[in-house]
């Protein structure tokens, strides 16, 4: 199973649209994650339109978004465990933060937006998992979004822009 990972797309705020490459890999995905800061519930219709995506509200998001996604999601897929959140507050200690948040889930992954900056990390057997943002680069020098591959192991990457 391959899942794209994005947040903080901003979209139309920071950028019209995503870059290409995102498009060529949505292609063949199986599943799109969202973690929020979307911004317009017009730019998330485009999204449901490639294919299927769960997504979660940002602190950045329109109202219209805001009253249709969830603060957080939990996905079972296989033996895997994701949880699905953007962050909220000060970006330090953004990690425990995120973490805290789904004590109880026992999760595998932990997906979160929020800082901007990419991150890769295992921590307590947990993959902390933020795909950076495609659209903005102000808190982070590059644009990203994530790529995981789910079968008989997990593996996630960060594609840089």
């Amino acid at each position: 199973m391959k899942i794209i990972v994005l947040a903080d797309t901003h979209i139309p705020e920071r950028a019209q649209d995503l870059p290409q490459q995102i498009y060529d890999d949505l292609k063949d995905a199986d599943l799109i994650l969202h973690a929020g800061d979307i911004i317009s519930l017009d730019f998330l219709k485009k999204l449901e339109k490639i294919g299927k995506i769960k997504a979660v509200q940002g602190n950045m998001d329109e109202p219209a978004l805001k009253n249709r996604l969830p603060l957080r999601e939990v996905i079972k897929i296989g033996k895997y465990v994701i949880c699905l959140t953007h962050g909220r507050g000060s970006p330090f200690n953004l990690m425990e933060q995120v973490h805290n948040e789904f004590l109880k889930e026992k999760p595998s992954i932990i997906i979160f937006g929020h800082s901007h900056k990419p991150l890769n990390t295992r921590k307590d057997d947990i993959l902390f998992f933020n795909p950076g943002s495609p659209t903005d680069k102000i808190f982070s020098d590059t644009n990203s979004y994530g790529i995981i591959t789910i079968g008989d192991s997990l593996e996630a990457k960060i594609v840089r822009l």
